[in-house]
């Protein structure tokens, strides 16, 4: 479980974050979605660390991150595995080689063992036999379940996703969202994925916060999403005219 306690967020006169709380839950797919300048982005990189917030805390577990010591934010690295938005593979590496990068940069795991758990990784992604292969020479799809393989190779217990399907067609997103679905189960993972995807909303979205102009704006599940008259999440879902036409005509 990640807690946000009451997260705000200032770029100079600039307030990006106006008290987010909100609890990601284990073993379930967390979304944090909205629209494109609404602090999404911004939410995310503090839940990881990679910003502090102006004030407020993020709990893991019973770990406060904002006033951790070195020391605990080095075993909790440990434990986070990250989806890129881009991927962000190593060209220059061969696919076994980019999955086993965080083991040889955090673990002191023999070559074999190594090499197992790639293997493992990558059966779990559905692509036994790609290990000599480098990044170029496989699809995006392909290049994104590899991404998901290097995020889960060292049992994390919490997982971040920036944009799981950009770039990705319709098919190979809902490879994708189910992929991500099945291993935050099977694992109990604490899964944070930042999306503006209707589809992965409506797919896998069991826990959604939507944040508007730096307010949590609407929390609950995919279920609830087309039902809700929250004008925020309806001004959000039906952004597109075709959308609300089909919803209109199903109705």
């Amino acid at each position: 479980m990640i807690r946000a306690e009451n997260i705000t967020k200032e770029f100079g006169s600039q307030q990006v974050l106006k008290g987010i709380s909100f609890t990601f839950e284990a073993g379930k797919t967390n979304l944090i979605i909205g629209q494109s300048g609404a602090g999404k982005t911004v939410l995310l990189k503090i839940l990881v660390g990679l910003l502090q917030p102006t004030s407020g805390n993020v709990w893991y577990d019973n770990i406060n991150l904002i006033n951790a010591s070195k020391e605990e934010v080095r075993k909790l690295r440990l434990k986070v595995g990250m989806l890129f938005q881009g991927n962000a593979l190593f060209d220059s590496m061969t696919i076994e080689e980019n999955i086993r990068f965080p083991m040889d940069m955090f673990t002191t795991l023999t070559a074999k063992e190594k090499t197992d758990r790639v293997n493992l990784c990558l059966e779990r992604v559905s692509l036994s036999g790609i290990n000599k292969k480098y990044p170029s020479e496989i699809s995006g799809g392909m290049q994104k379940r590899v991404g998901i393989a290097r995020a889960i190779v060292l049992n994390p217990l919490y997982l971040f996703c920036d944009e799981p399907n950009s770039g990705l067609d319709p098919k190979t997103s809902i490879t994708i969202d189910k992929l991500i679905q099945d291993i935050t189960k099977e694992n109990n993972i604490t899964t944070i994925i930042n999306t503006h995807d209707m589809n992965s909303v409506m797919e896998i979205g069991e826990n959604i916060c939507l944040i508007d102009k730096g307010l949590l704006a609407w929390k609950g599940h995919k279920d609830e999403v087309l039902r809700d008259e929250n004008e925020k999440l309806h001004d959000f879902v039906f952004a597109s005219p075709f959308l609300q036409k089909l919803i209109d005509a199903v109705k």
